[in-house]
């Protein structure tokens, strides 16, 4: 059998192209997630406290959860990173209502210890606003990555947390949780009560 021209063309470039250099894999890659620098605005909701919400959250809403006991929520909703930031504020009657209202944002953190890997506790101490509380980060698969609660030890209560619609899985949400991390310690940070002087 005789090989034309064009066979013969075909033969050695296939031959050639098959004597390289073994296969080499692709060096692991990261997921790089880019967000807005913050910019934050003072925000009214029409409650006893004011702070500042992060512009990338495009809407905010305020429920009246209960207002025979003066239990009040907002919403902040991030579509973008699907995720929400809730807050839950609470009128303050008797130290005894106070602790309670602590001991329950307490033990709410205490619920995720099951999925989280680590829990990170950090006080905060606000005497010139007459702010004070705790902020926690939750480290893992857990529902909510980080919490936060803050009284004025007399009359204001205020917890909030962060969720994510989709099932928690902390390699995934990790950049947006990092990133709504800091806003929500920003509200925390920023809150002010409209009754202090």
């Amino acid at each position: 059998m005789i090989l034309k021209p064009k066979h013969l063309l075909y033969a050695f470039s296939t031959l050639f192209l098959a004597c390289g250099n073994d296969p080499i894999p692709k060096p692991k890659g990261f997921l790089r997630l880019e967000y807005p620098t913050p910019d934050y605005k003072n925000v009214d909701v029409s409650l006893p406290f004011t702070f500042d919400k992060n512009s990338m959250s495009e809407r905010i809403k305020s429920i009246k959860a209960d207002s025979a006991n003066n239990i009040y929520g907002v919403d902040i909703d991030y579509p973008k990173l699907k995720g929400t930031i809730y807050l839950t504020y609470k009128n303050v009657s008797s130290k005894e209502q106070l602790m309670t209202y602590i001991k329950d944002a307490q033990n709410l953190t205490q619920k995720h210890v099951i999925k989280a890997d680590e829990i990170v506790e950090q006080p905060y101490i606000n005497k010139e606003h007459n702010v004070y509380g705790m902020f926690y980060e939750v480290g893992g698969n857990a529902a909510s990555q980080s919490q936060f609660y803050v009284t004025d030890s007399v009359n204001h209560f205020l917890n909030g947390s962060l969720y994510f619609y989709a099932k928690p899985n902390y390699d995934s949400i990790y950049p947006a949780a990092v990133y709504l991390k800091n806003d929500i310690q920003h509200i925390m940070e920023s809150l002010r009560w409209k009754d202090f002087k």
